[in-house]
């Protein structure tokens, strides 16, 4: 009886690690000055109730602190000496993650990556959040050696749909726009009847709704952009499960 349980066990750890694949962080991204890859625009892609899932989560952070992760401006160009993932929220039973680094931490600059894996029995919206630490060196007074300062940071926006067979079907391809980026037009691609899409939008970087139209039939998912200006423009469509969004770039 000890045998097979033993045998069991093993078996069971072993198909575990071989969900976890040991992530290599994505070479397109070291010219980058940071960023996170996949954004919360183009998420992660959906998953299956019980089928092993496996996804990866690309990371660069700046050398020095930004407007854009410090709104005050206290710390705004600080080196950063390094941050840590310390945590994936929100991911459904059944799934964890693993950083290409054991302990989850990075010098500031530096390339990383994260595998989300696992098998799950729930269906269902997840919604994500990524939380980091990162200590940055601030000078306090004029002269004297930089404070090591520890920030906590979240990320939230991201999420993982996880489904049935039937009820993921019309999300499993995910919907993306060509070409892009583009000079004059964009297509629309990946909408399935089973997606039961209702609405497509498109919008400026602002936010602002540029056009909206019924979703009809397949053949009314080109768009003109001739007359828009060059810029970060986003396509939205409506559907069943939510409302997807894809960035795209007018030259």
């Amino acid at each position: 009886m000890k045998k097979l349980l033993f045998i069991a066990l093993s078996s069971l750890l072993l198909n575990a690690a071989s969900w976890a694949q040991s992530c290599t962080p994505g070479a397109n991204f070291v010219d980058s000055t940071y960023g996170v890859w996949p954004d919360t625009t183009q998420n992660f892609p959906p998953a299956l109730a019980n089928v092993a899932y496996s996804t990866d989560l690309n990371f660069k952070v700046p050398a020095t602190v930004t407007a854009e992760l410090d709104a005050t401006g206290q710390f705004v160009g600080s080196p950063i000496q390094g941050f840590t993932v310390t945590g994936v929220n929100g991911l459904p039973n059944g799934f964890n993650y693993a950083c290409n680094i054991s302990t989850c931490a990075y010098a500031g600059g530096a390339n990383g990556c994260a595998n989300i894996w696992g098998v799950t029995t729930a269906t269902g919206t997840f919604p994500i959040t990524i939380d980091v630490s990162a200590t940055v060196l601030v000078t306090l007074f004029p002269g004297l050696p930089p404070t090591p300062v520890t920030q906590t940071v979240s990320f939230p926006g991201y999420k993982i749909v996880v489904g049935s067979a039937g009820v993921i079907e019309g999300i499993i391809s995910p919907i993306s726009v060509s070409p892009n980026p583009t000079n004059s037009f964009i297509t629309v691609n990946g909408i399935t009847n089973s997606m039961k899409a209702t609405e497509i939008t498109l919008t400026n970087i602002e936010g602002k709704t540029i056009e909206s139209r019924a979703i009809e039939n397949s053949n009314d998912l080109t768009f003109d952009l001739s007359g828009l200006n060059a810029g970060i423009y986003f396509i939205h469509v409506r559907h069943e499960n939510g409302v997807e969004t894809v960035k795209f770039l007018k030259n």
